[in-house]
């Protein structure tokens, strides 16, 4: 679902996630909800994030619109 996913950290503990779809960002996480890695990671990272409720963390992603590259 998809590629170069990569997390970062502040000093402060704020997490930001980035990866790059294969197709759009909906379907690609539509499909890594089919693989049961996938719940397994979630499962862990759960602990990390804030106000989930009882969504998993893949389950409150937004996309964000891409403003500025250099490439």
């Amino acid at each position: 679902g998809w590629h170069n996913y990569t997390l970062f950290i502040r000093d402060d503990g704020l997490i930001f996630g980035y990866f790059e779809a294969v197709g759009s960002f909906q379907a690609s996480l539509a499909g890594m909800a089919k693989e049961e890695i996938n719940l397994k990671w979630q499962e862990f990272m759960a602990p990390y994030f804030e106000a989930l409720g009882d969504a998993r963390p893949d389950e409150t992603m937004l996309q964000l619109e891409e403003y500025f590259h250099v490439g």
